[in-house]
């Protein structure tokens, strides 16, 4: 629409104004497109409407009130398949913009809104809650004490996670940020904790590979998947995450756990600048508007474990944030490190080198730390970091081709192995016991001068000798989640043998 047309049907509309002024046009309640374009209507009127005002066309098409300007009113369309135009009329509803909650989603795969997008039957909801809501106050809130395990071990030895927590996972494009959160909400199965998966401006296809691999392993029963793909329009993907944790909310409020992941982060204030360009508000450092931050503080402040009075339920997130060339300084990632509680850092380098999950331990940190780790694995995990650190120091020494003393070889041994047990692959989340009995393999030096190819192996025929032999000790690990010297002791003995034995065979 040209200027001179806009000035024109301003024009006309004051006219209006004028002559029905005698009849007392209420315009508080209804409104007149003055223009419309990109998923963006200026409108006339409204006088009353409140922001984030869910509002009506007249082809049924729904829209939220994001500008409240002088003379007009903003607004933000949530279908790009209408037939919205100059000079329509556009009604208040009177209500926020909500969206429908409870168990009725379990296993769906659905739209901000809640409409379903698997094909399956329709969904009958009982529920509905506002997208936007106050975060609890600390009075209403406990302290993170209760792991959230991931079953990723780099993760669980060094970087623990706790129910409540909000531990941002960062990286380049394609360094395996996607799978570790969906390594994590496989290791959530018979864990009595709810998850939720928002895509926000990903590709179809990579949503249904998603559902797939749930599907697969058989985790689709406590998962929710929230789909905002890149071909909506931009309030779609703003609202994504929003009604995530408004349906993580009521279960929390039940006294459950929630598991949720915002994938990611950095397509959501893309999407929040576009709109604000579209919506003409003043912009700022690289052209997002200056409550960029409040756009995700407000919305990860919604994450936390509430106190027992309030039923002791928790929301844990797991916001992703997409870096350019490892630059964790830039606008977007500095703002998300600090709203979360730590950051699990993947290294481009890293995974290039098949090193996998990527997780540089250096940049990588949780704030919540051991207080959410069980007592065994902070026993068997409480040097790993500086050994990791002395290896990685001493790795570049060594490229130099100087001679080496005995001790420096021996810790570039030791760092060989504990990379190499720390591997992983990619849907094999593991339970803390037999971490644990990995660790302990590691802490006897036992391992160190065996070829690296053979070391994952030997492990998993222990575990399996220890499984059908002493299956007590795990018993023993999994009731207790810690241990004392006497069962230390007979652990280090059992690996001892075991790896005697072996050597006898070979």
């Amino acid at each position: 629409m040209t200027e001179q047309n806009k000035k024109n049907l301003t024009s006309s509309l004051l006219q209006e104004e004028i002559i029905n002024y005698s009849k007392k046009t209420d315009t508080s309640s209804v409104g007149k497109i003055i223009s419309v374009g990109d998923g963006i209507c200026t409108v006339y009127g409204l006088d009353k409407c409140m922001l984030g005002e869910l509002v009506e066309f007249e082809d049924k098409t729904k829209g939220m009130v994001m500008n409240l300007n002088e003379d007009s009113v903003g607004i933000v369309l949530f279908s790009s398949k209408n037939n919205v135009c100059e000079n329509q009329i556009v009604k208040r509803t009177n209500e926020v913009v909500k969206v429908p909650v409870g168990d009725e989603v379990l296993g769906r795969v659905i739209d901000p809104l809640g409409n379903p997008m698997d094909g399956l039957k329709k969904i009958e909801y009982k529920k509905y809650r506002p997208i936007e809501r106050v975060a609890y106050g600390v009075m209403e809130r406990k302290s993170v004490t209760t792991p959230l395990e991931t079953g990723i071990k780099i993760i669980d030895l060094m970087i623990p996670i706790g129910r409540g927590q909000r531990e941002l996972i960062i990286g380049d494009r394609q360094t395996g940020k996607t799978q570790i959160a969906l390594d994590t909400i496989i290791n959530q199965k018979n864990k009595n904790c709810y998850c939720i998966y928002v895509a926000i401006g990903q590709k179809d296809s990579s949503v249904v590979r998603l559902v797939e691999q749930l599907k697969k392993h058989d985790c689709l029963s406590y998962t929710t998947i929230i789909n905002a793909p890149s071909s909506e329009l931009d309030p779609i993907k703003y609202i994504a995450p929003y009604a995530g944790v408004t349906i993580a909310e009521e279960w929390m409020e039940q006294g459950k756990d929630v598991l949720i992941v915002y994938d990611d982060l950095s397509k959501h204030a893309v999407s929040y600048r576009t709109l604000c360009l579209l919506l003409k508000r003043s912009v700022g450092r690289e052209a997002y508007p200056g409550d960029v931050f409040y756009l995700h503080s407000r919305l990860l402040e919604r994450s936390c474990r509430l106190s027992d009075d309030l039923k002791g339920g928790s929301i844990t997130a797991l916001p992703i944030i997409e870096t350019q060339n490892g630059d964790i300084s830039a606008y977007i990632p500095t703002n998300v490190i600090s709203i979360t509680d730590g950051q699990i850092f993947l290294d481009t380098e890293m995974f290039n080198s098949n090193i996998r999950p990527s997780i540089d331990v250096g940049l990588s940190v949780s704030r919540v730390g051991s207080a959410c780790q069980f007592p065994c694995m902070k026993k068997v995990s409480k040097s790993l970091k500086i050994e990791i650190a002395n290896y990685n120091e001493l790795k570049a020494f060594a490229s130099f081709g100087s001679d080496l003393d005995k001790q420096t070889a021996k810790t570039l041994k030791h760092g060989k192995l504990i990379t190499e047990i720390l591997k992983q692959k990619p849907y094999e989340p593991l339970p803390f016991y037999k971490m644990v009995i990995e660790m302990f393999c590691v802490n006897s030096y036992l391992l160190d001068d065996m070829n690296l190819d053979e070391v994952q192996q030997f492990i998993d025929n222990l575990y399996s000798h220890i499984e059908l032999e002493h299956k007590d000790m795990i018993e023993y690990l999994i009731k207790n989640k810690d241990f004392d010297e006497e069962f230390s002791d007979k652990l280090n003995k059992i690996i001892k043998d075991y790896y005697t034995l072996r050597v006898k065979e070979d």
